[in-house]
């Protein structure tokens, strides 16, 4: 059920009103502005535990007409830029065909940075989801301009997939070729007449290999070649070949067709998958090398799984070292089972939101070992059977590099936890109970607590009574809570020690470092966003 508060004023000196959140517990509607960050920064329009898809693109729409045009662009930077977001950040330009021309035009070249997202776009715009079945003169002229300009591997990847095909991108927008080359091309593509030696040399390449004119595999991606009647070594070339995402999705499949049964092969793989530079510019987000090392078949060689642990420290560089006494909150309750990335029929992700924040956390514990973990759900839980991590960690402390904590194992512990309701209150409540030391209290959680409401309150949720209890034995505490669902309700306002923010992407760290080093300004992380600069476009839509 939509939240009906999320739009209710407030004044500097009133209390923020409580509203329910999608659980039917009490909880504080963002405002428009974070809302829209949430939603954009963590939405994939698929259904989620208590949404579904239609709801979350009804909010976005709204929210984004209730702010700044200019914001709504900065957002979806955001989004995609550092969120990594695919789907909100197109929503949002498509928004903005209708409402800036200008900051349309700026945007495009931003948001549209691949094939996928080009036709992503164009599907957005022909279901009409900002109102209209029509791309329109600037769009269409914005997507030929696209068009137009690629490279011949950008041409190729666009040309995989449907709903719409390019072929469909095509037929609607009819670019006119520039070159013979694009001529030859877009005939390809629409299945028409065309000269083979007028196209991209690759596309020559892969019709010659499909043809049986040559063995050698041609340098495309591999989605072109899948459906070809392969030989194992021809499978290590497209290994050989591939980017390192293509790689990491694709581990399993080598392994179905005897790629690691080639001399060499299996470090080859390997080096490839811990060489760091690749990593870095792959923006492999941390739950999807969890993912990959979760989805291994058995038989995978241990180089393969070692080198997937080696990636994720490096996709962990941004952990920041946090000083003082911190304490992270991970929600196991039932509903942080749900797909982090939704649920989407025929291709639902099976990372949880409970894998993810057990992930973050772990990640945490492993650059700051004196962390302390509090999994929740109606109660704090106990992790057992730590006995042999907390040596690894006792020895990480004191400096032995010999042995280090497996992130994956004690991000699987956790997540073996998943089930029960939601009692967001419950670390607070004992840490006051103990009186603990604490300068920095961080929540993993998908926000809807309902097992802790009090009666008779009207401004308060259960975390906020323990909040301000906490404060008062430790008056310079610090409160993080990472959102990692597109829900627009939070358990604490947003004020001066307190910040909301959503995502599950590397981001987070960066902005856990900041606002735990005073360096993030009262708004927080809507400040970081409203920082943004909006380049000028490179494309000419006249």
């Amino acid at each position: 059920m939509a939240n009906k508060t999320i739009f209710a004023s407030r004044t500097a000196k009133a209390k923020p009103p409580l509203g329910l959140n999608e659980a039917g517990g009490h909880a504080y509607p963002l405002k428009s502005r974070a809302a829209l960050a949430q939603l954009a920064a963590t939405g994939t329009l698929n259904h989620t535990f208590y949404q579904d898809a239609q709801v979350q693109l009804d909010q976005i729409l709204t929210l984004a007409l209730e702010v700044e045009p200019e914001f709504v662009a900065k957002t979806a930077i955001y989004a995609r830029q550092h969120a990594h977001m695919k789907d909100t950040p197109v929503v949002l330009l498509a928004l903005l065909s209708e409402l800036d021309a200008d900051l349309f035009k700026q945007l495009f070249p931003i948001i549209i940075d691949n094939g996928k997202q080009l036709r992503n776009f164009v599907q957005i715009m022909r279901a009409g989801m900002i109102g209209r079945k029509s791309l329109g003169s600037l769009p269409k002229r914005m997507v030929n301009d696209w068009i137009l300009t690629a490279n011949d591997q950008q041409l190729m990847a666009a040309n995989i997939g449907n709903s719409p095909s390019l072929a469909d991108v095509l037929k609607i927008t009819h670019p006119k070729p520039k070159t013979e080359q694009h001529d030859a091309f877009f005939a390809y593509v629409l299945g028409k007449d065309y000269a083979i030696e007028q196209l991209p040399s690759q596309i020559q390449a892969l019709e010659q290999f499909r043809l049986g004119q040559t063995t050698e595999v041609p340098k495309v991606p591999m989605q072109l070649l899948t459906n070809l009647n392969l030989t194992a070594a021809q499978w290590a070339e497209i290994a050989k070949n591939g980017s390192w995402q293509m790689l990491r999705m694709n581990l399993n499949t080598f392994l179905r067709h005897g790629v690691f049964e080639i001399k060499g092969m299996t470090k080859i793989i390997a080096d490839k998958l811990m060489d760091e530079t690749a990593i870095a510019k792959s923006r492999v987000l941390p739950y999807q090398l969890m993912m990959a090392w979760s989805a291994l078949a058995d038989g995978m060689p241990h180089e393969i799984a070692n080198a997937l642990k080696f990636a994720m420290q490096r996709a962990i560089a941004h952990v920041p070292k946090l000083s003082g006494n911190v304490v992270i909150a991970i929600d196991v309750s039932g509903s942080m089972g749900s797909p982090v990335t939704g649920y989407r029929k025929g291709a639902t992700s099976q990372l949880r939101c409970v894998d993810a924040a057990a992930l973050f956390a772990s990640a945490f514990k492993y650059v700051n070992p004196n962390i302390r973990l509090m999994p929740f759900d109606t109660q704090v839980r106990e992790l057992s059977n730590l006995t042999k991590v907390q040596q690894y960690l006792r020895k990480k402390a004191l400096g032995d590099r010999q042995e280090e904590i497996d992130i994956f194992a004690l991000a699987k512990k956790f997540a073996n936890m998943c089930g029960g309701g939601t009692a967001c209150s419950k670390p607070l409540e004992l840490l006051v109970k103990e009186n603990a030391e604490v300068d920095l209290v961080i929540y993993f959680s998908d926000n809807e607590s309902w097992l802790d409401q009090i009666r008779g309150l009207k401004h308060s949720t259960g975390m906020m009574i323990y909040w301000n209890k906490l404060k008062q034995q430790n008056p310079n505490a610090k409160l993080v809570c990472v959102d990692l669902q597109p829900y627009a309700t939070a358990q604490m306002p947003e004020q001066k020690d307190v910040m909301n923010i959503g995502g599950f992407s590397d981001t987070v760290f960066k902005l856990i470092e900041s606002f735990a080093n005073n360096e993030m300004h009262a708004d927080h992380w809507v400040g970081e966003i409203e920082k943004i600069e909006i380049p000028q476009s490179q494309l000419h839509a006249s």
